[in-house]
């Protein structure tokens, strides 16, 4: 299912009907941000994923995936993919950051949610029956791209994302390198101690893949180390408001070890609205309102 944006109206389009330029939600020079509105368009993404986390990173892939050269799975076909496009390539465009959008009535009309498989969102969803949930997943960026400029097409697309479709809360995996949790020990401890959910927003790991967040005492951290061995995307979600659920997973596929990400749209640091919001012109993006 193609994505959806609200109109002024306040009803839902398919993607189908919106023109080409509906479909741009900023650019950057000559990159841009938008949502995949072709197949052709997400079997790119899933090459670039393919790349970034298999040929790149220490993922392994199945004989499938080898055989196609693509990151995929069934949640592929219902997500919203979004992108960052390179358009300045003279013999076509090419597409260098990815992001996948799944939100709670889409996962509620087909098979749920894809953190569901590492940790468990019954409690979580049951209270908050009412909620516009977005789940965030598969973020990459091709390597020469991984820089401050991209990034913010991303977050810039994601917030008018959000705006968009309501979104209340956003939430998914995140991932640290690695499958060793005493390796980890002092950045999966600094989340337990100092950025773990309140009650109202926890989230567990599955009973059967549960690893304990918290091996060093509180008092054993030394702030500044446990902030820089974060992952940049993990360091991100967290100065924007983020907060972490109660254990890790270890995912031997990815060569991952997974930690549940929890950003209310209420708590997001006001930099960060201000930045994507009424002081756009500093941001040197252009934000087209459609």
């Amino acid at each position: 299912m193609l994505s959806l944006r609200l109109p002024a109206g306040g009803h839902f389009l398919p993607l189908s009907r919106l023109s080409q330029e509906d479909r741009i939600l900023g650019r950057i020079g000559c990159l841009e941000v938008r949502l995949a509105s072709k197949k052709k368009h997400i079997r790119k993404a899933q090459r670039l994923r393919y790349e970034v986390f298999f040929e790149e990173g220490n993922a392994t892939p199945d004989l499938v995936l080898k055989l196609a050269r693509r990151d995929m799975d069934a949640f592929d076909a219902i997500c919203d993919h979004l992108l960052v496009v390179d358009t300045s390539r003279r013999f076509g465009r090419k597409i260098v950051g990815t992001y996948r959008l799944l939100r709670r009535d889409v996962a509620d009309q087909n098979f749920g949610f894809y953190s569901e498989s590492e940790f468990d969102l019954d409690p979580f969803l049951n209270r908050h029956p009412t909620k516009r949930l977005l789940e965030l997943g598969r973020s990459c960026v091709l390597k020469p791209y991984r820089d401050k400029r991209t990034v913010e097409l991303l977050w810039l697309g994601i917030w008018k994302y959000v705006l968009q479709n309501q979104i209340d809360v956003m939430f998914g995996c995140a991932s640290f390198e690695g499958t060793d949790p005493e390796r980890l020990a002092l950045p999966l401890s600094y989340l337990s101690h100092f950025a773990s959910a309140p009650p109202e927003w926890h989230v567990r790991a599955l009973e059967n893949r549960y690893v304990r967040m918290d091996r060093l005492k509180a008092d054993e951290i030394e702030h500044k180390r446990a902030i820089l061995a974060l992952p940049p995307l993990i360091k991100g979600y967290l100065r924007a408001g983020a907060r972490f659920g109660e254990g890790a997973v270890i995912d031997r596929s990815f060569n991952t070890t997974d930690v549940i990400v929890v950003l209310p749209v209420a708590s997001i640091a006001p930099r960060y609205t201000t930045h994507f919001g009424r002081d756009i012109e500093q941001t040197k993006t252009t934000i087209l309102t459609g």
